[in-house]
């Protein structure tokens, strides 16, 4: 077996199970999790409709590079969504259907990593996992950027060595963050640009969060939109990552795009091939309808608000916890050791959240996740607001 399996730590989920492990919760009341990151806001209907409509698709197979007017009706979400020149998103070129982001970061780390001595994937710190395993499985070394309070947990880009970006093939950009929210100015993926095609490194930004933000008046930037700006509207060295999965509620559903440099998605989409990742006919035709629809992407963004409304109200009094910039999650200060706190909310009031040091890597004596949980508002408005007051009261018991 491939000897780089070795070097993959378990996931997340794995080691907060084992933390619980030996904990009897209070059967008095009901499980809440909060831990996972999974909507759980109902499927559009209409979407599901379409997806149970052509079921007959599965007596065909799909071909890997998706049908023409699934890469038309992405391509046209990118350039509404992103203020891109018109046309500059080339359907056959420039954008290639996958099954979820998850996929598609793992595969084409695969894909991208050239194999040589001290080949670098630069990462955020904490950071999403696949991130660090990709990279172990693509020969090449991960480099974290640690995410802290005192820079709005956006790495310190200037801080990072010439010679790290020298041998960086890869940088993975999360913006909206997972776990932190946090969303990169366009002004630093523009300063990102740069620094790609000095050092000549490939950007992949993750933006599978980006539609679910607070203020309809102030939109994520996107990878693609700073290309824009910069009239770059070849996107070189550019790759961006979207799902269905937050943005639509779809986490079953598998469906998603990557989008940017054709010089990189032609060698891609070869990969794919022997790969033999491609997205079900009936998958295809419910994402037209999810991607060509904005109301039930508003409706979703309203119930995060009220959901975060109302959990502050209940929180701020005991934690120094703030609203995220963008997504579902709140970046929580403990008043103890995380691991400790989340073991021992648990025990008291039998609700789960995540461990931020299961979501980071110590670098320079540094876990930056140390010290927060991450709490995913994805449950019910009645289901947060009561996970919210038993945090509290757990906090005020201590």
């Amino acid at each position: 077996m491939n000897r780089d399996l070795d070097r993959l730590q378990p996931y997340p989920f794995e080691k907060l199970a084992h933390l619980l492990a030996d904990v009897q919760p209070p059967k008095r009341l009901e499980p809440i999790s909060l831990g996972i990151g999974e909507p759980k806001h109902p499927a559009p209907p209409f979407v599901t409709e379409v997806l149970a409509e052509n079921l007959s698709g599965v007596s065909s197979y799909p071909t890997t590079k998706g049908m023409a007017p699934l890469r038309q009706t992405m391509a046209g979400w990118c350039e509404r969504r992103f203020q891109l020149q018109p046309g500059s998103i080339d359907p056959e070129r420039n954008i290639l259907p996958v099954n979820g982001t998850r996929e598609a970061i793992f595969s084409f780390t695969q894909a991208a990593i050239e194999r040589t001595p001290g080949a670098r994937v630069v990462s955020p710190n904490p950071f999403y996992q696949i991130y660090e395993g990709a990279a172990y499985l693509a020969g090449a070394e991960p480099y974290y950027l640690n995410c802290l309070p005192e820079n709005g947990f956006i790495p310190d880009y200037d801080a990072v060595p010439a010679e790290i970006w020298r041998h960086t093939q890869l940088l993975f950009v999360c913006s909206p963050g997972n776990p932190t929210g946090a969303v990169h100015r366009v002004e630093t993926l523009k300063k990102l640009i740069a620094l790609a095609d000095e050092y000549d490194f490939i950007i992949c930004s993750d933006e599978c969060y980006s539609e679910l933000y607070p203020d309809e008046n102030d939109k994520p930037a996107g990878l693609l939109q700073a290309c824009a700006e910069l009239g770059r509207h070849d996107f070189a060295r550019c790759i961006v990552f979207h799902s269905l999965s937050k943005r639509s509620n779809l986490p079953g559903m598998r469906s998603g795009f990557i989008a940017g440099d054709a010089s990189l998605l032609q060698p891609f989409l070869l990969y794919r091939t022997y790969h033999g990742c491609s997205m079900p006919v009936q998958h295809q035709l419910a994402s037209i309808a999810a991607w060509s629809d904005e109301s039930h992407v508003y409706d979703n963004r309203c119930q995060y608000r009220h959901k975060f409304d109302a959990v502050l109200r209940v929180l701020q009094p005991v934690m120094a916890v703030q609203r995220s910039a963008a997504g579902f999650y709140l970046w929580a200060p403990t008043p103890t050791a995380d691991d400790q706190f989340a073991k021992g909310l648990f025990a008291q009031q039998n609700l789960t959240v995540l461990p931020g040091r299961y979501l980071s890597r110590e670098v320079d004596g540094i876990l930056p996740g140390a010290g927060f949980v991450r709490m995913a508002l994805v449950a019910t408005v009645s289901e947060c607001v009561e996970a919210a007051q038993r945090i509290r009261r757990y906090i005020e018991s201590l």
